[in-house]
């Protein structure tokens, strides 16, 4: 059986939805400014193989009884912080589109220069009041290939160094939804029995965000009753390639901790 340890990770969501911090300037008290929200992602990524025609398009919300003047769309390059605006909005709910080109143009940058893996960065800085915030419901935009369902199944190599588990598995898309994964194989790897699989991967069509709904996929692990996995990870567009962090337990051991696995395709 797998050594058992226990490890703390720390997932970055693409978006995160808190309060607002407040501006050094202008003056204004903490606590009293509208609190916006980005939703309605899709898509989520600019189209490494198409960036002239690409768009991110998204939707500002505000909550129900509250009014802004006006809310300002930034954006930025990797780490850089130019935060040139993109859009000034004054009605709420309003749909907003940035086009791969128009953001590359007003933060100088050649399309040529941009690359798979680098990060647009979008925010919103709401007037309300007089007073103005930077809400930290932040989009991270990434360059990626747009969604292949080819690319994203077939024969893959596991391997997880911390769980001491690497072989052969096989994705398989749901005939429906391209975007439900089916895992088989792996715990086979360790000489079990799926009796209860295939674990299911959901990736997110707009970030391309990977979750794992708890599930038991085999009823018989090493004495230790069924062994069940659960998580999250990501996607890689451009090489079919996935980055996982499994939560395995057993119904005798209960949890056993997070694990990392890597699945990369097969020649």
């Amino acid at each position: 059986m797998k050594k058992i340890i226990t490890i703390g990770l720390s997932f970055t969501l693409l978006l995160i939805f808190m309060s607002c911090e407040e501006l050094p300037d202008p003056a204004g008290e903490r606590g009293t400014a509208v609190v916006p929200g980005i939703t309605d992602i899709n898509p989520g990524i600019f189209d490494s193989k198409d960036l002239g025609n690409s768009y991110v398009e998204f939707k500002v919300i505000i909550p129900a009884g509250t009014q802004a003047d006006k809310i300002t769309v930034q954006c930025s390059y990797k780490d850089n912080f130019e935060r040139v605006t993109m859009a000034e909005l004054t009605s709420f709910p309003t749909t907003v589109r940035i086009t791969s080109a128009g953001a590359a143009q007003k933060l100088g940058i050649n399309l040529d220069d941009i690359i798979n893996g680098d990060i647009f960065l979008i925010e919103l800085v709401t007037t309300a009041k007089g007073i103005t915030t930077r809400s930290t419901a932040v989009l991270s935009v990434p360059v990626a290939c747009a969604y292949d369902v080819n690319l994203a199944e077939g024969s893959y190599h596991s391997v997880s160094a911390d769980w001491n588990s690497e072989g052969d598995i096989t994705l398989t898309a749901d005939a429906v939804d391209p975007y439900k994964i089916y895992v088989s194989g792996i715990e086979e790897i360790e000489g079990l029995v799926e009796d209860l699989g295939p674990l299911v991967m959901y990736i997110n069509p707009a970030t391309y965000a990977v979750t794992v709904p708890n599930k038991a996929i085999s009823s018989d692990a090493w004495g230790y009753g069924a062994i069940s996995y659960a998580g999250s990870g990501v996607y890689n567009s451009c090489d079919g390639s996935y980055t996982m962090y499994f939560d395995i337990s057993t119904t005798v051991l209960g949890g056993l901790g997070t694990y990392g696995f890597t699945f990369t395709r097969n020649p």
